[in-house]
């Protein structure tokens, strides 16, 4: 009856062993290197992931780093403007200081020459005026004043005006 069906044992046996062959052929020429092939690209992309989460890891690492050290220069940085400022206002209030005090010298000098130039004036009015009355008076009288006449003249006219 299988005979009847179309179906010969020889052939199918031969085709059997035939496929054998061709699958142990296959198998360590073909199966075989594809499958190491296949094996040696996982481990490669298994590595690769490792790295690409070291280097994330590294990254995120650095990115902290770099972010502390821009944290501490900014604080520098604040802390060198605030001692600057502190320093130029702290000069700048000793420069302040030390104009108002030469100023201060600079007016009591001027005083002083001031009261001293006043005295002199003063001093030469008074000759001035001494002199210019000894002259009224010798005219007035008719007479030449003695020395002792002019003394007595600019002693009392010199008193007179120190009133």
């Amino acid at each position: 009856m299988i005979q009847a069906l179309g179906v010969h044992w020889e052939k199918i046996l031969a085709q059997v062993i035939l496929f054998l062959i061709v699958y142990l052929i296959l198998k360590k020429f073909a199966f075989g290197p594809i499958m190491a092939i296949l094996e040696d690209r996982q481990q490669r992309i298994a590595k690769g992931e490792e790295n690409l989460k070291k280097i994330a890891a590294d990254l995120a690492a650095a990115e902290a780093r770099q972010s502390e050290i821009v944290n501490n220069a900014n604080t520098k940085a604040d802390k060198m403007i605030s001692d600057a400022r502190e320093s130029a206002d702290s000069l700048g209030e000793k420069k302040r200081v030390e104009a108002t005090n030469e100023a201060a010298a600079i007016v009591a000098k001027a005083r002083e020459a001031g009261d001293l130039e006043r005295s002199q004036i003063l001093t030469e009015l008074k000759r001035d005026f001494g002199r210019l009355v000894i002259d009224t008076t010798g005219k007035v009288t008719g007479k030449v004043l003695t020395s002792e006449d002019q003394e007595r003249i600019n002693t009392e006219t010199a008193g007179q005006l120190s009133l």
